[in-house]
């Protein structure tokens, strides 16, 4: 795990995203050359500073004198934009490294994804910019735009539009591209950005160097991130942790969600513990809230700018139909997002607001009343700004035409103008593309209200949003636990030295004894005490069943030498040639709940633990949850309940609950082995045997590599 927590020294950045001069080079006035476009962004929005122009070509561009190389710029200039082709830009750097400029912003692509040659000119272009401490932004990047000053530093046609005191928005991008669509769509909406920086290849500089950055910016209230790859996820998690420790909440859009896990030819765990769930499990660790869609980025930043933090309280839903009542409720049960209920008994001031023909309940159904009576919208609201229940409003309103809206907004303006409300308030269409005069919008986003033209979407972004304030994470104080001896790797430790090593860890397991003849294993057999299981042991038999290696419920020394031969037989003729560490004989232990219980030593994010079902649960139906490592054990059991299956562990049709609590303390050790030894790269422990009625949990199998 990447250890280095340095990041890219703030005045540094701040040359780059607030230069007080400019050099273009492969400045142009050619429509739709780079260099004309970052120059036409730069006089559009009046740069106050000095711009440099640099073309070999030309004395003069649009009355400003071009300069004939990079050497006869002076020293010192803060940004240079680089228009230029690929070819020329390891050159340039060069050149503006010795000019001892303070930062350098790179579009050409080509490099690190262009194959071994430009990923050698990347690799240079970083050694050139930590020799120099000069900062690089890109290459493959569309640049950035400061919004507080008003600084284009793209190609991209760029509004005058400032941040003008607006709590601001930062937006850290690998994807250009997609930058520059998150910054059209939050413009659009009236919401104020601070910085879009689009880092592209991240050769010198990644999105952890500008989070850690924002983090000190007063004029960054929230950060948004667009990130394909983590490429130094522990200065992220660094950079994360006080960023939302500071009261600035990260969202983030993380592309590759479906990709194929990494393969693992050992473990269930390594196969089910794929590169997105590792890095899931560990920023939402650290309190980022990790969405879906890029509808859903978009309306998370929305709620959170003009909200602040929306935390894991009651919400309340105001409609205008039985029917979107009841889709509501449907909704937030799949959602899994709270709706306190509310009576005619237990809601007074809701009682008195509404007419006596509507009944108290969440969501509340106003009818059409509120058309022939328009107050109704201010004491329902005012009622439920009132209730500690609630700590979100959304009100949906079916809007239909433009003279029903007429009848509506108004009422609903003046409403929330009256009550000036603590707690959010959202309102939203029913019928998305109805008429609505683009005044009222504006109005509702004037008092600080989002309008949104769908209440799922609403539904959906609280819900992710206050998803994190929900989980109770709680880290332990436990130390971690390392063993006294651990064979140097790489390598797969088979069961029966797995066993022995977690012995070492205080884990509790079967008895066993290891035997490499028939007679050795009745002999072992009668000192364990019948019935015994036989297993095949070896490095090169990872999964033994599959092969027949493992033969169950032998009642005497008969059945153990009628089971050492079929044994035999089936690695003979599944695996011709292998052989044997010996055959583990072991304890039958009874039936009870499968599970599987596993742990990773992520090279890139660290450990994480594997909990779920085993069997069918775990290799079709995937029924797992991924853990930090650090978690104590209620926080565990909370996580276990999560599982699709936890009803089978609650008592299902009147069996005895069983001892989650036993599984929880397997989880916790493990974690707090895995902390002690990253040599560990994964442990698989499957199936874990859960008993009713306070009996325990027992590790059946277990499974153990070891890398470098």
């Amino acid at each position: 795990m990447d250890q280095d927590i340095r990041f890219m020294p703030a005045n540094a950045i701040g040359r780059l995203l607030r230069p007080a001069s400019v050099a273009i080079i492969g400045a142009s006035d050619k429509p739709g050359a780079l260099g004309a476009s970052v120059l036409a962004n730069l006089d559009r929005l009046r740069f106050p500073g000095k711009i440099f122009l640099v073309n070999p070509n030309r004395e003069e561009i649009g009355g400003r004198a071009c300069l004939k190389a990079i050497g006869d710029l002076p020293e010192g200039v803060d940004v240079a934009i680089l228009a230029i082709p690929r070819a020329s830009v390891l050159e340039a750097v060069k050149a503006l490294a010795l000019r001892k400029t303070g930062a350098v912003v790179i579009f050409s692509a080509g490099f690190a994804e262009g194959g071994a040659e430009g990923l050698a000119e990347q690799r240079e272009i970083a050694a050139i910019a930590a020799q120099s401490g000069m900062m690089v932004e890109g290459p493959n990047c569309l640049g950035l735009v400061n919004f507080v000053d008003g600084i284009p530093l793209t190609f991209i046609e760029t509004p005058d539009i400032r941040l003008d005191g607006r709590p601001g928005i930062g937006i850290v991008s690998q994807s250009g591209a997609i930058a520059a669509v998150v910054d059209s769509t939050l413009l659009a909406r009236g919401l104020g950005l601070s910085f879009s920086i689009s880092t592209g290849n991240e050769a010198a500089s990644g999105v952890e160097d500008y989070v850690d950055y924002l983090i000190d910016d007063p004029h960054t209230h929230v950060i948004g991130l667009v990130v394909e790859q983590f490429r130094k996820p522990a200065r992220f998690l660094q950079a994360a942790r006080r960023c939302i420790a500071a009261g600035k909440p990260i969202i983030l859009l993380h592309p590759g969600r479906s990709s194929a896990a990494r393969e693992s030819a050992a473990t269930h765990t390594g196969a089910m513990a794929g590169d997105f769930q590792v890095m899931k499990t560990s920023v939402e660790r650290v309190g980022v809230t990790l969405v879906e869609t890029l509808e859903e980025f978009g309306d998370c930043l929305e709620l959170t700018a003009r909200y602040g933090r929306i935390g894991g309280g009651g919400v309340a839903v105001v409609g205008e139909s039985g029917a979107f009542k009841a889709l509501t409720l449907d909704l937030a049960e799949a959602l899994a997002l709270p709706l306190p209920q509310m009576t005619d008994e237990d809601s007074a001031a809701l009682r008195a607001a509404l007419p006596p023909f509507v009944p108290v309940s969440n969501p509340v159904d106003l009818t059409a009343q509120s058309l022939v009576d328009p107050d109704l919208y201010r004491r329902t609201l005012a009622a439920l700004l009132t209730d500690d229940r609630v700590e979100t409003i959304v009100l949906g309103i079916i809007q239909t035409d433009a003279k029903t809206c007429t009848l509506k907004f108004p009422s609903i303006l003046s409403a929330i103008q009256d009550l000036k409300p603590a707690k959010p308030i959202i309102v939203a269409g029913l019928d998305e593309g109805a008429p609505i005069q683009s005044a009222y919008v504006d109005g509702l986003r004037a008092l600080g209200i989002a309008y949104f033209p769908s209440t799922d979407r609403v539904m959906r972004a609280v819900s992710r949003l206050s998803e994190r304030a929900r989980r109770t994470l709680v880290v332990t104080d436990a130390e971690p636990t390392r063993l006294a001896a651990l064979p140097a790797g790489p390598a797969v430790i088979p069961e029966y030295q797995a066993k022995d090593l977690l012995r070492q860890g205080g884990f509790v397991l079967p008895q066993g004894m290891l035997a490499t003849t028939p007679e050795e294993a009745c002999r072992h057999a009668r000192a364990i005490g019948y019935p015994v299981v036989l297993k095949a042991q070896s490095a090169d038999l990872s999964h033994k069943s599959d092969a027949g290696g493992v033969v169950v419920g032998l009642s005497d020394d008969t059945a153990v030498l009628k089971g050492w031969a079929e044994l035999s037989a089936n690695i003979a003729r599944h695996r011709p040639g292998l052989l044997l560490d010996g055959v583990l004989v072991e304890t039958m232990s009874p039936r009870g709940i499968e599970l599987i219980v596993g742990a990773r030593n992520d090279p890139e994010w660290g450990p994480v633990i594997l909990v779920g079902f085993g069997g069918v649960q775990a290799e079709i139906l995937k029924d797992v949850r991924l853990l930090s490592a650090d978690l104590t054990d209620e926080a565990i059991i909370e996580e276990i309940g999560r599982l699709k299956c936890a009803a089978l562990l609650d008592g299902f049709r009147g069996a005895a609950p069983c001892d989650v609590g036993a599984v929880a303390a397997i989880v916790s050790r493990l974690g707090r082995l895995l902390r002690a030894e990253p040599s560990i790269r994964e442990i698989d422990l499957n199936p874990v045997v859960v008993y009713p009625g306070g009996k325990g949990a027992v590790i059946l199998d277990a499974l153990m590599t070891l890398g470098d």
